[in-house]
């Protein structure tokens, strides 16, 4: 009978766990209000999603810089959003290799740091530089 009641508590409580909704989180950092050091913008932003691996870039030249681009490319538009996948390795933040086996750009970032470096690679030479720096870091729980 004691064997019973083990197994009737057993049962109750997996059904309990099974009907039970578990709830996710995961992270997002948001960078904001970051200052480039070659460009000017009226906004310069990056959402990092640890859950999707995405970061999501929204910037806004200003005037001068949108003209100093325009002239190169006539594909550069004033207003745009990129988004890149990105892995973590250790405390860092890579996002997806941008060019050529040979020579590849990827944006650098730490969790919960306000600088964002590139690392620029040429013929497996390793370089990394500090591109902009940002006023705000906020890190939210989402929950879903």
């Amino acid at each position: 009978m004691n064997q019973n009641n083990i197994k009737i508590k057993f049962l109750i409580i997996l059904a309990f766990l099974v009907n039970f909704q578990t709830t996710i989180f995961s992270e997002i950092m948001l960078l904001s209000e970051c200052k480039n050091l070659n460009d000017s913008f009226i906004k310069n932003e990056y959402i990092l999603d640890f859950e999707k691996s995405l970061m999501i870039r929204n910037y806004i030249y200003d005037k001068k810089t949108y003209k100093k681009h325009r002239i190169t490319d006539l594909s550069i538009k004033k207003e745009n959003t990129l988004e890149k996948f990105f892995y973590e390795d250790g405390s860092l933040i890579f996002t997806d290799k941008v060019g050529y086996p040979q020579f590849y750009t990827q944006l650098v970032f730490e969790k919960n740091k306000p600088i964002i470096n590139i690392k620029t690679v040429i013929n497996n030479e390793e370089s990394f530089s500090k591109i902009s720096t940002c006023s705000k870091v906020e890190v939210f729980e989402k929950e879903s």
